[in-house]
């Protein structure tokens, strides 16, 4: 089985002192730079994805209007605007050097990694046209393990469609951390109803 690590949006402006802030995000990038530095043979691939929205625009409503208050559901302050310090990543966060990047939202609302696309900061700029499905798959990748950040939010999505596209998937609840802790809590459970496996960082072993 070939496995990859999906590193979900550990980007300043979801880190303490970011535009959406989540607590714990900063020691995650520490811990998550920590897993893949302790696994060198634990992943074929690793794939880390960022939000990476338009500057002049709402991005499809994904922002809200100037005025008016967010309603943190279907609509978010301005954060993660591209080429901006908080789209980067957290410092702490240090990835391998053959790391596959995905932009996603640019222009668009966008919560998971598969709706991302690899290399391409920008929709005008050249893109690996393969998805992210079959990105994996070229690669032999059967397995997921996912990690990053909102676990109520993105690494949701992430997972539930690293489900829909038939990856057995692994979530490592150590890994992630949460916007609101119920919230958080029925993600995984819905996940694990959904056929994750939900396990902790230390259960994992090099290939």
């Amino acid at each position: 089985m070939s496995r990859a690590l999906l590193i979900v949006d550990v980007q300043n402006d979801f880190t303490e002192g970011g535009a959406l802030a989540v607590s714990g995000g900063a020691a995650l990038a520490r811990n998550v730079s920590d897993h893949i530095e302790s696994h060198p043979g634990a992943y074929t691939l690793v794939v880390a994805s960022r939000d990476w929205h338009d500057a002049t625009n709402s991005n499809g409503g994904h922002f809200a209007p100037a005025g008016e208050a967010p309603n943190f559901v279907t609509t978010w302050p301005v954060h993660c605007v591209a080429d901006t310090d908080g789209a980067d990543y957290h410092p702490e966060l240090r990835l391998p050097e053959h790391t596959v990047h995905v932009y996603k939202g640019r222009g668009i609302p966008a919560y998971s990694l598969f709706e991302g696309a690899a290399g391409a900061k920008n929709a005008a700029d050249p893109a690996d046209t393969r998805g992210i499905p079959e990105l994996l798959r070229e690669s032999g990748i059967t397995a997921v393990d996912v990690v990053g950040i909102a676990t109520d939010h993105c690494v949701r999505a992430s997972a539930l469609d690293a489900l829909s596209a038939e990856f057995d998937v692994r979530v490592l609840t150590d890994l992630v951390a949460g916007v609101d802790a119920d919230a958080s809590a029925r993600a995984l459970d819905e996940l694990r109803s959904g056929g994750a496996v939900l396990a902790h960082s230390g259960e994992v072993t090099d290939a």
